[in-house]
Formats: structure tokens, C-alpha cells, sequence
């Protein structure tokens, strides 16, 4: 479920609304294009996902660190922290976001297969609450620097369970030839050795096997993998309290069949975990944020060529949303008035910016748009603005949060001259200028 429904305008015409406020009056306000975002939907799919897995697992402790990299800004991060969530995060930067959003560093999760020593310091010096080990150089790295700094951080050691999954080959990330985490051999060993350290504490296993996850099949075979794995540690004589299991279960992108449901996850983890006294630890990222955000955007006109091609062009390119162009990801775009009645079209939709790539769909049905009208990408509130850039000189797209009838821009577009001034001539170059 999420808070974005036709209701009729000031003028009687139904149109789209996001809580209480109308989406048009937010373009008008903002510009476009313009991404939002509902915190009641946030809310939502947060507890709904909390509720299936402190329902399914009675008397666990329970890490719900949501993903960071799906949808960074501040003020959804906070509204997540407020009812308890944590972050994993894969940067200082993520880790700094999320303190700076009031998550305690206590339930911030740091992964990444390539975190410089400089990012090592920051999250031992933040006292995060576990760092995912990737490999044996990354392991000898961090023991280094713990020792050096005094500090004996907590640590898993990222599993690779030799089990791909997820919407596109570029975010199935469990597969052996992936570059992400240990194999399961290499994780038994690795863990022992970490154990015979002074400088860090190992007490659990992590896997993340993929995004966009539409069946709980392969998350069912590496979950009894990683079991597998946490009993053989066990019988090495190594103390195992905490299991990690990563996030990637998907949410519904309006073309094709719902994912599997939070309650319907949980069980089957309940099934796999009977009888296993371990604390778990979990990533959700897109479930949580996908469809708790549209991206706004304003026809700039239909040209209609004379070999019959109609072509949508917008005033939001590629550097906005990626995902189509990067992942051939579907995402549902509507007009966000409704029209004349006119039966709906097959068009080409299309941005402004200089790539025969920069296209969201392709002979898609829509009803007919034309200047100046709005249209919405729905389920855009993941991997949306986290991706966007500044490509073709384009200013990254304001963000803006609404809870119940008000709303407030969280990232405000910057200026032509904001964007410039991050860059400095060379002397040679700046006193040649007028």
C-alpha cells in the first residue's frame, strides 16, 4: 500500500495527490523535474516489515538496519530512525548520513568490499555497531588499524553462499563469481583466524545475495547455507551470536507479479532458524523506500515523426533515473491529470539529455499527454535520486517530503552558479579572465 491517489482538484478533474497535498501544487511550487516522497508510506512499510519479523520470531533480538544507498536523504533516513530502524551503510559518507539523521551508531551496519583505511577509522572511531569483513586483506587491514587505534571493533565476515538472485544480473550479488564477500570454505577459516585476534572481535556471518528478489527460493537455500555455517562454527569451538541476512526482498514495480509479502519472508526464516539461538540483522532497502516516492516530471511536447513514431520528450533525463537506462527497469508513468478520455497511446518516452540511451520506455500505452502537462514515474522512491547526477550540466532534482497536508523541499535544486563554484580555475587560467 502506498499514500498516492487520484482525488478530484480544485476544478473537479481527478488528479494525483500524495497524502493530502496535490502533486501539481507541489510542481508549480518546486519545479520539475521533482522528486517526492510520503512519510506515511515510510512509515508503513517499515512497521509492516518489523511486525512480520518480530511476529514470525518471538524472543529474538532484532537489527532492522535499513539501506541507505536506496534512498539517502536526511529526512528519510530520520523518519526511519524515528521508529527505530537502523542503517547498513557501504561509505563514511552513508555512515555520516545516518548519525547526522539521529541513528545511534549502535545500530549502523558498515559493508563494502572496498573500504579505504581511512573509512575503517571513522566507523571503529564511531563505535558502529559491526563491520562486515569482505575478504582476508581487508581483515588483516582492519586488525592493523583497530590495534593502532586501541579499539577491538565487532565484525562479520560477509558470506558469498554461491546462490545468485534478484531483478538484473547487475544486482544479484550472491553468485560465486561476484565480487562481494567469502566463500562459505574461506568464511570458516577466515572466522577462526579472526578469532586468534586481539585487535577485533568476530561474532557473526553476513550474506546479501541480490536486489529486487521475486521468490523466496533462493534466499531459502542460502539462509540454510549460512545455518549451515553458524552450526560448523560452532563446532569449531567459535562463538557465533549474530546472524546477518541482508535485504533484497522486492517490491511490486506494477509490471509483473507482487513479490513475495514481509509476512511470507519471515516465515520462511522462522522455518529455516527453528531451533537456532542467534540475533539476526537485516537490510531492507527498496521494500521500505520504493514506493514511497514519485519523480515528477513536465512534458516538454509530443513530436510525432512521419514514419509514425510518437516520442514523449520530458524535462527529466537519465541523470534523474537511471534504472531504465542501467537496469531496463520498468517503471509505471502516468499523466497526473487525467485527460480527455482519449484511449491511450503507444509512445516513445524520452529526456532531454544527449544519449540514444536516455529513454524510459518504449512504445508504452499512455493516455496522450501534451505540453506543459505532468506526468509521474511511480515506485521511484529507491535508487532514484540515490543514482541521479549532474550529467549534460543538469541540476540534480529537488527532493521533497510530505507528511499528511503539508510538505517541505528536503534537497532544494542548486543553482547554475552552485554548481560551478565547486570548480577552481588554475591560477594560469583565472588571470587571463576579464
Amino acid at each position: 500500500m502506498n499514500h498516492f491517489e487520484d482525488r478530484p482538484g480544485p476544478s473537479g478533474v481527478p488528479e494525483l495527490w500524495c497524502e493530502g497535498v496535490r502533486l501539481s501544487e507541489i510542481a508549480e511550487a518546486v519545479g520539475t523535474p521533482v522528486y517526492v516522497y510520503s512519510t506515511a508510506t515510510l512509515e508503513r512499510h517499515f512497521q509492516v516489515f518489523r511486525t512480520a519479523l518480530t511476529s514470525a520470531l518471538p524472543g529474538r533480538r532484532i537489527l532492522i538496519a535499513y539501506a541507505v544507498k536506496a534512498n539517502p536523504n536526511l529526512a528519510v533516513i530520520r523518519t526511519l530512525a524515528a521508529l527505530g530502524a537502523g542503517a547498513d551503510t557501504v561509505s563514511e559518507g552513508e555512515i555520516r548520513r545516518a548519525l547526522a539523521a539521529g541513528v545511534p551508531a549502535e545500530r549502523i551496519v558498515f559493508s563494502g568490499v572496498g573500504k579505504t583505511d581511512e573509512e575503517l577509522v571513522f566507523a571503529i572511531t564511531s563505535g558502529v555497531a559491526e563491520i562486515n569483513v569482505e575478504s582476508e586483506p581487508e581483515l588483516e587491514r582492519l586488525a592493523i588499524i583497530a590495534d593502532r587505534l586501541g579499539r577491538v571493533p565487532e565484525i562479520a565476515i560477509r558470506v558469498n553462499p554461491d546462490v545468485g538472485a534478484g531483478g538484473h544480473v547487475k544486482i544479484s550479488t550472491g553468485a560465486s563469481d561476484t565480487k562481494f564477500g567469502v566463500s562459505l570454505s574461506e568464511a570458516r577459516r577466515l572466522y577462526a583466524r579472526a578469532a586468534g585476534m586481539k585487535a577485533v572481535r568476530p561474532v557473526g556471518v553476513a550474506c546479501h545475495i541480490g536486489s529486487q528478489i521475486s521468490d523466496l527460493s533462493p534466499m531459502e537455500a542460502a539462509f540454510h547455507r549460512m545455518r549451515e555455517l553458524v552450526e560448523q562454527l560452532r563446532s569449531d569451538g567459535l562463538s557465533v551470536s549474530r546472524l546477518d541476512l541482508g535485504g533484497g526482498l522486492g517490491a511490486p514495480y506494477h509490471n509483473s507479479p507482487d513479490p513475495p509479502l514481509p509476512e511470507a519472508y519471515a516465515a520462511m526464516i522462522e522455518r529455516v532458524l527453528q531451533g537456532l539461538d542467534i540475533d539476526l540483522a537485516f537490510e531492507p532497502g527498496r521494500v521500505i523506500v520504493a514506493n514511497a516516492g514519485v519523480l515528477l516530471a513536465r512534458t516538454v511536447h509530443v513530436h510525432r515523426r512521419s514514419d509514425g513514431r510518437a516520442f514523449v520528450v520530458l524535462d527529466a533525463g537519465m541523470n534523474d533515473l537511471l534504472r531504465p537506462t542501467l537496469y531496463d527497469a520498468f517503471h509505471q508513468v502516468r499523466p497526473v491529470r487525467e485527460g480527455n478520455g482519449a484511449p491511450p497511446e503507444p509512445f516513445d518516452i524520452v529526456g532531454p539529455v544527449c544519449e540514444t540511451g536516455d529513454i524510459f520506455a518504449k512504445d508504452r500505452a499512455m493516455a496522450p499527454v501534451s505540453s506543459g502537462d505532468l506526468v509521474a514515474f511511480l515506485s521511484a522512491g529507491a535508487y532514484g535520486a540515490s543514482m541521479s547526477s549532474e550529467y549534460n550540466a543538469r541540476p540534480l532534482a529537488p527532493e521533497v517530503l510530505v507528511k499528511g497536508d503539508s510538505y517541505a523541499v528536503v534537497r532544494r535544486r542548486p543553482t547554475y552558479e552552485e554548481m560551478m563554484a565547486r570548480e577552481i580555475l588554475p591560477d594560469w587560467q583565472s588571470q587571463n579572465l576579464d
